[in-house]
Order: structure tokens, then sequence, then C-alpha cells
């Protein structure tokens, strides 16, 4: 039993904590009835409450701007999965990252169904080295599930000091269960463009990212091609796996083969400055070849603009799968403390007024990737010729040796173009286009 003064404290103490319950209680009850009219003033009052209570009585001291950040991250994150919070260092980053080097893994992430999941890895860095892909799931970073991290506090946690390692728990399509990767942290220098003959007379230019200098770069890469080749018969322009970037550069790519006063994109929201509508500018134009645009399940955003700006124009014929479909706007806002707002502020639409928002480009031609290396192997194994056969007589020797048109003129590209099926297939599709010309079924 207890005793008398114990029993006294103790209900005292009961007390105490069921006037507070009642009091605060009362208090938010009052405040959440005020709230109900609707009223702006009302709703900003009822926050300060909640930010005082904290402040007051949460079990440890709260720094103050620590409260509010959380505050105006949880109200972005409510809206989608683009739009977020950036505090200075956060807002620092970001910044260096349209420069096109950043430290970290390489990763482009988004929340798709309330998992985080890659759009596409970046070429040459650590996640696309360790075999990370597009579509992937993560669920780990570490020992920390994603579940409810925001794409900020996920991006924060994958960066760091070069050589330091984070462990990634994958989640994908054909996978039994989770898979680790371990992944060692480097110098991100994004290499905006890249360029190569693929045959004679035959281009190709993959974007792997829209950056601030991405249309000074493609410029220099078709001089060059143009250069060595001089005169392009057809181009292949790789956008897979390309996550985006900045608008204005998709805007300027695409001008190279747009006819001046021709609509590029564009985009409606509610304020007026989200209303905006660009058209091809007067300048340099690219000669009328044929250009074949690759996309995939990973090109998103600012590559998805170029593709179907392109696509509407019938400039070129769009092949691979199916893009990721980001059709929305991100409006970079600077605030007073050097930090930073990332807002959705409106949607954009191709030249005939298709969204992309969740829908993404759909390809002229559907071309999956294929191990090629696998595929002729079995190939070779199912097939006999006729100098295979016993007692096969040999053709007619013409002067030096084996009549040349009989065997297949090799692609004189390097050896990982062509072990990828998707630029194999585009340049078939270009020399097709070729072929027909010289037959006389198709306009020159």
């Amino acid at each position: 039993m207890f005793k008398g003064s114990k029993l006294k404290k103790t209900t005292l103490f009961v007390t105490t904590v069921c006037l507070l319950t009642l009091v605060i209680g009362f208090g938010m009850q009052r405040r959440c009835a005020a709230q109900g009219g609707g009223n702006d003033y009302q709703s900003i009052e009822l926050f300060t409450d909640v930010l005082a209570i904290v402040k007051k009585s949460y079990v440890e001291e709260v720094d103050t701007k620590k409260l509010v950040y959380g505050a105006i991250n949880g109200m972005l994150t409510s809206l989608d999965p683009h739009s977020s919070f950036m505090p200075p260092e956060t807002y620092k980053e970001m910044k260096i990252d349209t420069k096109g080097s950043f430290g970290g893994l390489g990763i482009e992430i988004t929340v798709k169904e309330g998992i985080l999941t890659v759009i596409s890895p970046i070429e040459d860095t650590p996640a696309f080295k360790a075999g990370i892909k597009a579509g992937d799931q993560i669920l780990k970073i570490d020992d920390k599930f994603t579940k409810d991290l925001t794409i900020t506090d996920a991006v924060k946690r994958m960066r760091g000091v070069k050589g330091t390692k984070v462990t990634l728990t994958i989640m994908r399509e054909g996978f039994d269960k989770t898979k680790e990767f371990v992944l060692e942290r480097d110098i991100i220098q994004v290499k905006s463009v890249k360029h190569k003959v693929l045959d004679d007379g035959y281009g190709y230019v993959r974007i792997a990212q829209f950056q601030e200098k991405t249309d000074d770069d493609l410029e220099k890469a078709l001089q060059a091609l143009q250069g060595e080749q001089k005169q392009l018969k057809g181009l292949v322009l790789d956008l897979r796996n390309d996550p985006g970037g900045l608008l204005d550069q998709a805007v300027r790519v695409s001008e190279h083969w747009i006819p001046e006063g021709k609509l590029v994109v564009y985009t409606e929201g509610r304020e007026k400055d989200s209303q905006m509508r660009f058209t091809s500018r007067k300048g340099h134009k690219q000669p009328d070849y044929p250009i074949v645009v690759l996309i995939n399940s990973g090109s998103a955003s600012a590559s998805e603009i170029v593709a179907g700006c392109l696509q509407d124009h019938k400039r070129a014929v769009v092949m691979g799968t199916q893009s990721f479909g980001k059709g929305s706007v991100q409006t970079i806002i600077p605030l007073a403390d050097n930090s930073g707002l990332r807002l959705t502020t409106a949607r954009y639409f191709t030249p005939s007024g298709r969204s992309i928002q969740a829908k993404g480009i759909t390809p002229d031609i559907v071309a999956e990737k294929v191990d090629l290396a696998a595929t002729s192997e079995k190939r070779e194994g199912m097939h006999i010729r006729e100098k295979d056969l016993e007692n096969h007589f040999e053709g007619d020797k013409k002067e030096g040796g084996e009549d040349k048109k009989d065997k297949p003129a090799p692609y004189k590209t390097d050896e990982l173009i062509k072990s990828d099926s998707q630029v194999l297939r585009a340049l078939d599709l270009l020399k097709g286009w070729e072929i027909l010309k010289t037959m006389g079924k198709l306009p020159s």
C-alpha cells in the first residue's frame, strides 16, 4: 500500500498531467475549429502555435531553424516527388551539379509509388559501372530504410568523400530477393556530349545530361563529325538513360534540326511566367540528313522534350523503349538564407500538344536491347553453310582472292558500339534509307 504522502503526490501528478492535456487539447481544438473557416492567417496561426508548443514542451531543446526547415520540407514533399526544399549546403551542391562536377555515386532518382527509384545511372560513374539500372528500387542506403526519406535526404546520404563506400539494397524486376551493391564514392565528372563515327558517313552523338554547356558541346561535336566525314549521311542521337537537366538547353539542342519559327515545346502553369512557348530561333541549322533518336525508360525530362519535338516535326525516327514520363517543369527559387526551393510550376507539352507527364514518349520503332554476343553464338550453333558440308567444291576464285561482295562489310565503329543492339539497329535503318534513295524509292 502507498503511504498517505506518496498517494497525495501521485494524485497531484496525475491531475496536473490531465489538466495540461485538457488545456493543450482545448487550445488545439479551438484553433482547429477556427482553421475550418479556410482563412490562411488562421492556418498560419495554427502552425505558429504548434511551433511554440514544441519549442516549449518537447522533451529536448530543439533548434527553431531545424523545425522550420523540417516543416517546409514536409509541406513540399506532400505536393509531388519533384518539389523539395534545399538547405544552404544542398542548394550549393545543386548549383554545382548543373556545371557537371559533383561528388557521389552518379544516380538520378525519384519517388515512384512511394518507393525511391532510379531514373537512370549517369555514364562512367560508380553507379553505372556497378550495374545499377533504370527502374531499380533503392530500399536501403547503408542501414537506413528509404521508405520515409525525401529525395533530398536520400541524395545527401549517397554523397560523400571520394573513396568512401556506401551500400545500396536494390530490388529489381526479375530479382527473387533484394541484392546489395557496394559502391565507392567518386568525384562525378559528367561529360555532357560524346561523339564518334559509326561508319563511313554516319555519325553518333550521345547526350548524357543537359547541363549549362550542352549546346556548346553539341555544336563542337557536330562540327567535328562533319569535318571528319565531309558530309553526314545520317546521325544517331542517343538519349538513353539521360535523366534530363536544364530546359533551355533542351530547346537549344532541338534548334539545331528544327527550322526557324517552329515550336519546340510549350509550358502551362498557373502563373503567367509559367506559360511559355519556345520556338526555334534564327541561326545555323544542320543539313537535312536523316536522324534516329534512341530512348529508353531512363530518358526523362529534357531528353523527352528533344525526342518529342523531333518526332512531332517528323525530323527524326524515335527508336527504343517507352521513356520515363517526367513532363513537369521545376523552378529553382533562391531564398534569403542561401537555401533554395525546387518547385513544380508548370507542365510541358510537345509541339503537337502531347503531355508527357506519367506517359512518356512512345518510340516509332520499339527496339529492346538484346545481348548480341549470346544471340550470335546461339545462331552460329544452329546453322550450317555450304562450305561446312563434306566434299563441297570451291567457287571460282577472282583476282585478289575471294569475292569481297560475298562478305558482309563489318561495322567500322568500336567494339562498345558493335555490342549495342539498339545503336546497330539505328545504323541499319539509316543505311536502309540511303539504299532506298539510290533505288529511287525515296526522295533524296
